[in-house]
């Protein structure tokens, strides 16, 4: 979600910008990366924010040109781009580790937290209190989700066509069902296609302004060569793509030899591989996915459970698609996974496995690909598929919304009665966020303390 990054910049004195800053200890690096992971609110324009903040104005570690290049790649992978360009960041201060550590730290603390959060939540929900603060979080989710449609939407649908293929988008998830997988490969077609026909309609949108100002020399400027760690080789590549699916076959291994292959935690494992690959556009784009098969055909966890899960991810730090976190640790605590006795362990155990199958990608993505963008120098191809891509998102995120107002707004189906609060804290969301560009935070804060009133309601007076 779109806020403003905190302020966490000292005045650098004009004498210290005549020459680059002093080398970057691995230490120090891993010091930043775990306090990003713990501050990374804001959903990826916040954390892309704070990074620029941090690495490019105040520290220098890398100059405003080499980090729009590596965010450049990043937003064209599958995945969670701030968290994708952190670890490119990484890799490139100090190689594999240096990227696994950024990339890893960008995402730990937002797991113990969400392990913690679904706990109280499946252990204490049904307590008014913790009810009431979710009974208010839920319209403004709602709202947010309609806020991702058209913020997306502003920077995708440039044109008649894109608006197209966002309308048919819309209509084959909502009236024909139609998998996710599915629509983006016909929208991958049409921009590989349609491009040979009009390369104007499809040509990939400036999502980030190529306006660039300098704050001094950097650690790595624009100039600066390519590390040898960075510089392009066969092996390299070959070394990393073994690595990554000998991990993955190892850990599908390990799941299949404790629970089978249909065992919950096994068939998360490979479901959320496949999420993973389809994550163009963010968390909201590959959520409908996500509900597809969580809800409807594995029957994880139950539709407001969902929505519930989302209002916990918007919450914490981190990539916002951790809520595959909790949906994780919900669905091995309802199955009880390890049993009964054991549904804390069952769930966390999930939610872990689940957040690797979910990032393994992304490490994979930067540590094989990194070395070719660096030698390739933002001569990327293939934007056409993926501006196709991004103006489907925007139908399927609008879809999603209209699933949300329907659980929050009637929450007994259309028979039953229509809640109006629901309503009136879903308008005045809206209004916040669209008229007074109020953050995510402080959005969900008042909401909370709005439910928590309306708790200690009398039932007549609700």
């Amino acid at each position: 979600m779109d806020t403003a990054a905190p302020d966490l910049t000292t005045p650098t004195p004009p004498e210290a910008l005549a020459s680059p800053p002093p080398p970057v200890s691995f230490a120090e690096a891993f010091r930043f990366w775990l306090k990003l992971g713990l501050i990374s609110f804001g959903g990826p324009a916040g954390q892309i924010a704070i990074m620029h903040t941090e690495l490019v104005e105040r520290r220098r570690w890398i100059s405003e040109k080499r980090f729009l290049h590596a965010l450049n790649y990043c937003m064209l992978l599958p995945g969670p781009e701030a968290q994708q360009l952190a670890t490119y960041i990484g890799w490139l201060m100090h190689r594999t580790r240096g990227g696994i550590v950024a990339g890893a730290l960008f995402v730990l603390p937002s797991l113990a937290i969400l392990i913690a959060l679904s706990w109280v939540y499946m252990r204490f929900g049904d307590v008014p209190a913790i009810a009431g603060i979710f009974y208010g979080i839920k319209p403004a989710v709602t709202a947010l989700v309609l806020h991702a449609a058209h913020r997306i939407g502003t920077r995708a649908l440039r044109n008649g066509w894109m608006w197209g293929i966002a309308a048919a988008s819309f209509v084959a998830i909502f009236a024909f069902d139609a998998p996710f997988p599915a629509l983006v490969l016909g929208a991958a077609l049409v921009g590989y296609f349609g491009a040979k026909w009009a390369p104007g309609v499809f040509a990939l949108g400036g999502g980030h302004a190529s306006r660039q100002t300098h704050y001094g020399p950097a650690l790595i400027d624009d100039a600066t060569p390519t590390p040898p760690h960075a510089r392009f080789a066969r092996t390299h590549l070959v070394k990393i793509l073994a690595a990554g699916l000998g991990l993955w076959l190892a850990a599908m291994a390990l799941l299949v030899a404790l629970f089978g292959w249909q065992g919950t935690v096994t068939q998360m494992g490979w479901f959320f591989t496949k999420a993973a690959l389809l994550t163009f556009g963010g968390a909201y784009a590959v959520l409908p996915y996500v509900y597809q098969g969580a809800v409807e055909h594995y029957q994880w966890l139950t539709p407001v459970q969902m929505i519930d899960g989302l209002a916990l991810g918007e919450t914490t730090p981190g990539p916002l698609i951790m809520v595959v976190a909790f949906v994780a640790f919900v669905g091995g605590w309802l199955k009880q996974v390890f049993g009964p006795e054991a549904l804390f362990a069952g769930g966390a155990l999930a939610a872990m496995a689940v957040t690797f199958f979910t990032f393994l990608p992304s490490f994979v993505f930067i540590l094989a690909g990194g070395p070719l963008i660096e030698a390739t120098h933002g001569k990327l191809g293939f934007t056409a598929p993926l501006s196709a891509i991004t103006a489907a998102v925007v139908g399927v995120i609008l879809n999603l919304a209209m699933f949300f107002a329907y659980h929050v707004l009637w929450p007994q189906g259309f028979s039953g009665h229509f809640d109006v609060l629901s309503a009136l804290v879903v308008l005045a969301s809206m209004v916040a966020l669209f008229r007074f560009k109020v953050g995510v935070m402080p959005l969900l804060g008042a909401c909370a303390a709005f439910g928590l009133v309306v708790a200690s309601l009398p039932p007549g007076w609700r």
